[in-house]
Order: C-alpha cells, then sequence, then structure tokens
C-alpha cells in the first residue's frame, strides 16, 4: 500500500504498523488493529478532529453499528449519542470517492433506522455537515461542537 494521501483535517496521532505488504492502524476504540483502507484512514482522522477539536467524549461514539434496513445489513461508520440519544451519523468515504447525490442518499436511507438531527460527510477533503429537517437537508456552515449538538 502506498503512503495514504494528506487530508484537510487536523494531524491525528495514529498508531501505524505493518505486517508483509499490508499497514494496520490501531484503532482506539475498538481497541484493535485494522488494516489501514482509504475510508479507515478518514474514519480514524475524523474520530480524533471530533474528540480532539471539537471536544465529542469518547462515551459518546459508536463505530459501526450494525442494522438491518429493507431486510439488508448496513453499517454506519460513525455514531455519536448525546444523552443517550443517536445524535449525528458520519459517512466517511475514502479521498479518492467523490461525494455526490448518491452520499447523501446512503447516509439519509441510514437515518430512516437512526432518525438523528445532524449529519456529517466526508472523503477527508471535503466535509458537509447538515442539520435534518422534514423539508430535507440544511447544510451548516461548518463543524458543529459537541455542546451545540
Amino acid at each position: 500500500m502506498k503512503a495514504p494521501p494528506a487530508l484537510n483535517l487536523p494531524p491525528a496521532p495514529l498508531k501505524l504498523g505493518r505486517k508483509g505488504n499490508q499497514i494496520f492502524v490501531w484503532d482506539a476504540l475498538r481497541k484493535k488493529n485494522l488494516v489501514l483502507t482509504p475510508e479507515e484512514w478518514v474514519r480514524q482522522h475524523l474520530y480524533y478532529f471530533l474528540k480532539d477539536h471539537l471536544h465529542y467524549p469518547l462515551g459518546s461514539f459508536a463505530v459501526e453499528g450494525g442494522f438491518r434496513l429493507m431486510g439488508k445489513l448496513q453499517r454506519t461508520d460513525i455514531l455519536i449519542y448525546k444523552k443517550a440519544q443517536p445524535t449525528l451519523l458520519v459517512e466517511c468515504k475514502a479521498p479518492s470517492v467523490k461525494i455526490s447525490q448518491d452520499t447523501f442518499d446512503q447516509a439519509l436511507r441510514y437515518n430512516l433506522h437512526y432518525k438523528v438531527p445532524y449529519l456529517l460527510i466526508s472523503n477527508g477533503l471535503e466535509h458537509y455537515w447538515a442539520r435534518v429537517e422534514e423539508s430535507g437537508l440544511v447544510f451548516l456552515s461548518g463543524p458543529l461542537d459537541f455542546r451545540e449538538l
């Protein structure tokens, strides 16, 4: 695997290791080494950005939670809870994946299950924060600190 790309996020204190040709990253939330895929690179950076820069407490994170939607198993990248309620759904894409209407549609389908008031969609280069309203998404001008959720 070639070196991961630079992201439009603050540097993260990731612990990387190598086994053969594969690079692994220590996931502090799941307490295990994971293969460092491009999407995992973005997820790990977003985790540290939310925690270290926007004051999201460790206990608010749920990572790769599974649920069934229309009979199919789905997985959320990151789900943030506040006061024991799902509040922010984070959808991560690899930096090479362009954020498109399909990406927003995927997050909104997942939200049929969770019914969160906020979404964050990122490929590590572009970040879209939105509030979910009955009329659709209202895009926000920037990131939300945990206290603002």
